[in-house]
């Protein structure tokens, strides 16, 4: 059975606007946590706790790209479209922080938290 592309080319965007996405783009959309819990003779069953969904990624280091201002994002909705035909909202979203600028490679990393991420596929 012939296949589409599973991995490759990727779009990030803030509030609308395009970030240039230059390498790893990690969506993390689990809204829970769940581990388990062993006793001395069985498992007992798991915990399930929240979890903050969120979306990383490298970014490049171009002249129109201000680290300040994505480090003051808050409440923002952020979007990752996939080559696989996935989209991915990350919504009430903020920046977390710090940003730290890879000089060698022209890059930095920037990690977006948010209250939900649906899949939009």
């Amino acid at each position: 059975m012939p296949q589409g592309p599973i991995a490759g080319t990727a779009f990030l965007k803030y509030d609308g606007g395009m970030l240039p996405l230059k390498g790893n783009l990690t969506v993390s959309p689990s809204p829970v946590e769940r581990t388990g819990i062993a006793g001395q003779d069985y498992v007992h069953g798991y915990q399930e706790l929240p979890r903050v969904p969120y979306i990383e990624a490298d970014i490049s280091t171009l002249p129109e790209i201000s680290t300040e201002t994505l480090e003051a994002v808050i409440d923002a909705t952020i979007t990752a479209d996939l080559i696989n035909g996935r989209t991915y909202v990350l919504r009430n979203a903020w920046m977390k922080g710090p940003i730290e600028v890879n000089t060698h490679d022209g890059q930095f990393r920037l990690r977006f938290e948010g209250v939900s991420c649906d899949e939009m596929s």
